[in-house]
């Protein structure tokens, strides 16, 4: 079941029967974040072919950095390795080395001889290279969602929607790419002026582990399509995908580095940061990593776009139709096993429904499916990792402390296949009873757990939302038009809902206010964030000089 009251078809041909009615639209439209094509809609929810991998199945032992075209084994490794696990079993998936100084910028020197190359390009002509790249990933799509799930513990109908956000965003851009253009301005005595948009260099990705093979899309599509190269650096927690990015740009006939793969922790991090040949830095990840980030660019006088931490408010008013309003707050808050930036954490309902709010969601909530993230029928994979497991299940134990109340959830879980039992799972929580000074509505807890809290008035719920030094999102519930206008006018974030939540086309810009980042990704926008602009002033007559 994906909502109360809607069956998963059994076939593409029972899906098409049922998409044009009004019902079944209406329980989609929830379930699949953003508007994709009736084929990508299937193909989330339903996989008719057969399942190369299975959770436990897959050791990784070729090497995960890429750069000059190719793959890159580490030679004269100072560092130790480190482990890197399945989060579904617990288990060991692959050995994990940093890349040092001789590497980052052997990969950096590869960026800038790609950089030489492919700025030098027609838009038309990236374009090209970019829409094939797209095409391979729509081709490659269940193989690429199957390792997703394997490197991250989401469930396999949110890695396919993934896949399909990496793919939608690098078609926007090559589109994009196509556009590119300046401004004509037209002075005295026929002289004119014309500005022109030039790309920076070789730009710097470095990726969460939340969203690891869309992340590194997001950040290198509207870069490439720029004229930029890029250098990559995954989460060491999550490694696994971005590679598969790298080769794919390779296969689709990108110019051999163009798109690089490094992997490592915060010295690697750092190397990039610092390198003299990085144009800019993209960072997606915590507030105060960023502000680490934020820096070092600033040594270099290096552009930053940083998407960092939420905690979101999601206000939900008395007029709100019900049904949609639990879908929404259950949306906003167990995507991913609850580890998504935006997530609207801080559920604000109005006094007058919270009764029957709590009594809805919680019974929702109860229904959600945990387990193996690799199955069509789970819909809550495992957390990350045991830490992250740990620290989440610490917030759940902290909040009752402080006088919050369990209405369901916040337990350790353990999956009937005992392939998972050493597996990161919890069950999705949600307290009620919260109030604003707790530690958990105050702190980001990035994992599945909603914390409740009633208002009466809209000027009160307002400046409870507000109150927060991050400003990433925000959502609204309300039937009255003027309201919800009004209402998402004065929130302070960056990415606002009306009557829905955490839905990111890759048409229009994401990112925050306050101390959620600077920038944004997506949209047209972020082609600025990506590019310089140049103006040339043309002289058609003589030179009136003072001298």
């Amino acid at each position: 079941m994906l909502e109360h009251g809607w069956t998963e078809p059994k076939s593409p041909s029972e899906f098409s029967s049922r998409r044009g009615s009004k019902f079944s639209v209406r329980h989609l439209k929830m379930a699949l974040l953003s508007s994709l094509r009736t084929q990508g809609l299937f193909g989330a929810l339903y996989y008719t072919g057969t399942r190369s991998i299975s959770s436990g199945s897959l050791h990784i032992t070729d090497s995960l950095n890429f750069w000059s075209g190719g793959r890159v084994g580490l030679k004269d490794v100072k560092t130790k390795s480190e482990p890197v696990y399945e989060p579904a079993t617990g288990r060991v998936l692959c050995q994990l080395q940093a890349c040092g100084a001789a590497d980052v910028d052997a990969a950096v020197r590869s960026a800038s001889a790609a950089f030489t190359v492919w700025s030098k390009l027609a838009g038309m002509e990236r374009a090209r290279v970019m829409l094939e790249a797209a095409r391979l990933i729509e081709k490659r799509r269940e193989e690429i969602a199957e390792i997703e799930v394997i490197n991250n513990g989401k469930s396999i109908t949110e890695a396919r929607l993934d896949v399909d956000s990496a793919r939608l965003c690098i078609e926007y851009f090559a589109g994009q790419a196509t556009t590119l253009s300046g401004q004509h301005v037209q002075l005295p005595g026929g002289s004119f002026a014309y500005t022109r948009w030039e790309p920076l260099g070789v730009c710097v990705g470095i990726g969460a582990w939340n969203y690891p093979f869309q992340i590194a899309a997001w950040k290198s599509a509207p870069a490439i399509a720029c004229g930029n190269s890029m250098v990559f650096k995954p989460s060491p927690v999550t490694p696994v995908t971005a590679v598969l990015l790298a080769e794919i740009y390779s296969q689709a006939g990108a110019p051999e580095g163009l798109f690089n793969v490094v992997q490592g922790g915060q010295e690697t991090g750092s190397l990039l940061c610092h390198h003299p040949s990085v144009a800019k830095i993209s960072f997606t990840g915590s507030v105060p990593t960023g502000k680490k980030i934020m820096e070092m660019a600033s040594r270099g006088v290096k552009p930053v776009t940083l998407e960092l931490g939420g905690k979101s408010p999601l206000i939900i008013f008395e007029d709100s139709d019900l049904e949609n309003a639990v879908r929404g707050a259950l949306m906003a808050n167990f995507l991913s096993q609850g580890q998504v930036c935006s997530n609207g954490t801080r559920v604000f309902v109005q006094s007058s429904i919270l009764p029957q709010f709590l009594t809805e969601v919680v019974r929702r909530t109860k229904a959600i499916r945990i387990g193996d993230p690799l199955l069509d029928e789970t819909r809550m994979g495992a957390l990350v990792s045991k830490p992250h497991l740990d620290k989440v299940l610490g917030y759940v134990k902290q909040a009752k402390k402080e006088g919050a109340r369990v209405l369901c959830g916040g337990e350790p879980f353990i999956p009937e296949d005992p392939k998972l039992k050493d597996g990161y799972y919890m069950t999705p929580c949600v307290l009620d009873g919260c109030t604003d000074d707790m530690t958990c509505v105050r702190e980001e807890i990035f994992g599945p757990v909603m914390s409740v809290l009633s208002f009466d008035t809209e000027e009160e719920v307002l400046r409870r939302a507000n109150d927060s030094d991050l400003g990433l999102a925000a959502g609204v519930f309300t039937k009255d038009v003027k309201r919800a206008h009004r209402v998402i006018e004065n929130l302070q974030a960056g990415s606002c809902f009306i009557n829905n939540y955490n839905v990111t086309p890759v048409e229009v810009p994401f990112g925050g206010y306050k101390a959620s980042g600077i920038g944004r990704e997506n949209g047209q926008v972020t082609i600025e964030f990506y590019s310089q602009l140049k103006t040339v002033v043309v002289e058609m007559g003589d030179v009136d000089s003072l001298f």
